[in-house]
């Protein structure tokens, strides 16, 4: 009896923090991979996939261009789709908000558009964000919460939910978004807050630097592992029948948190090397966005398996030793 011949995954952006992991985990199930970057691959910005290389295929594409999207669709022929690729920093997006619109939104569509035409059996799922609840009036947020976005991105984020949600009822295709809530991990870029703060825990540690400036301290985020909201947009696409779905913790901490947590674990007091700047805070803070993810382990299954705690141990440690070993990207 032969075996069933290995399904194809299309990733794009499969450099970032979310598209490594998902390579990972579709490599170990058996998958060709076929991941997509706007610059190709071997321009130094690799280190995420750098381990994976060897196995997957990264081909360059500008999501933007709606004939290159539809060639590399009917080149991979996949079974499986994951839009991972955006403009994914909120604060960015109040100074180049067309820019955040294009890249997720438009982005969306193209992609949807060649599977709809070429790929029509695929399975999608869209990386959505929390940040499409906005400011909302209850918590925590599940599936039927109000979309009302505070910023740019999450008006950006918005419209590609619910394109997405237009080709599933227009045109029948298998696409589903995933609601995600703040997701962390050592792969994270520096620009993002968690990484700012664990990165800056190990320089000050090691006598590189000497405090850390910050917006706002009292921002609460419910905050998970990148790993573990791969694996649940995974498991959405082994469902016969598409659902959005929230992914989430559903326990919240303050950025004040995050800084006491990973200065602790290297023996400093981040009292006395944080500094809040109010010039830093955004126009508008989403500081109450919690995820009810119950349909979604009711579902798939699925649970969150590294605890707060853990994520910050795991990010300090990792910049502690890119900074010993003279590597801190």
């Amino acid at each position: 009896m032969r075996d069933a011949p290995a399904k194809t995954a299309l990733v794009t952006g499969v450099r970032g923090q979310d598209g490594s992991y998902l390579a990972e985990l579709l490599l170990a199930h058996g998958y060709r991979v076929v991941g997509t970057s706007r610059r190709g691959g071997g321009d130094g910005r690799d280190w995420r996939i750098a381990h994976l290389l060897s196995r997957l295929d990264v081909v360059p594409l500008d999501l933007g261009d709606p004939a290159a999207v539809q060639e590399v669709v009917a080149r991979v022929a996949p079974d499986e789709v994951y839009h991972l690729a955006a403009a994914s920093r909120v604060d960015t997006s109040w100074e180049r908000p067309m820019e955040a619109l294009s890249a997720n939104a438009g982005s969306t569509v193209n992609l949807m558009e060649a599977v709809r035409r070429v790929a029509p059996a695929a399975r999608m799922v869209v990386a959505s964000s929390c940040e499409i609840f906005g400011r909302p009036e209850r918590w925590p947020q599940a599936e039927d919460t109000p979309v009302r976005p505070a910023s740019p991105y999450g008006v950006s984020k918005a419209a590609a939910f619910w394109l997405a949600s237009n080709y599933r009822e227009s045109h029948a295709l298998h696409v589903a978004s995933a609601i995600l809530y703040n997701h962390e991990s050592p792969r994270r870029g520096p620009a993002f807050v968690t990484r700012k703060i664990s990165r800056a825990a190990a320089r000050i540690a090691a006598g590189v630097d000497r405090t850390l400036t910050l917006g706002n301290l009292e921002g609460r985020r419910d905050w998970g592992f990148a790993g573990d909201y791969a694996e649940a947009m995974w498991r959405m696409l082994q469902q016969e029948r598409p659902r959005d779905l929230v992914i989430g913790t559903g326990v919240s901490h303050s950025v004040r948190e995050y800084c006491e947590h990973a200065f602790a674990l290297v023996g400093l007091d981040y009292r006395e090397h944080v500094v809040a700047d109010a010039s830093l805070f955004r126009p508008v803070d989403t500081t109450s966005l919690v995820a009810d993810a119950r349909l979604a382990r009711e579902l798939l299954g699925w649970r969150p398996r590294v605890a707060f705690p853990a994520l910050v141990e795991m990010m300090v440690t990792a910049d502690l030793e890119r900074v010993r070993s003279g590597a801190d990207v």
